[in-house]
This record gives structure tokens, sequence and C-alpha cells, in this order.
């Protein structure tokens, strides 16, 4: 398996709150999309 097929097989990463899919980098460590974020600001 080469190391690229392994990133690409990764399954996407949903946001806990809403369940939406979360576009970040692979490094990050994130568990909530930018909208819900923006609402514990508020």
């Amino acid at each position: 398996m080469l190391t690229l097929d392994f990133y690409r097989d990764l399954p996407k990463k949903e946001c806990r709150e809403c369940g939406d899919e979360i576009i970040e980098q692979h490094e990050s460590y994130l568990y909530e999309c930018e909208r819900c974020m923006s609402k514990h600001e508020e």
C-alpha cells in the first residue's frame, strides 16, 4: 500500500455538533465545524 492510498482511504471527519463534514488540514485537531465553533463565541 502506498502512503498516498492510506491518506485517501481515511474516513471524512464530521462535526460533533451538527454532523457536517469538516474540511481541514490533516494535522488539525478540530472536532467542530466553523459554523458550530462560531456559535460558542457569541
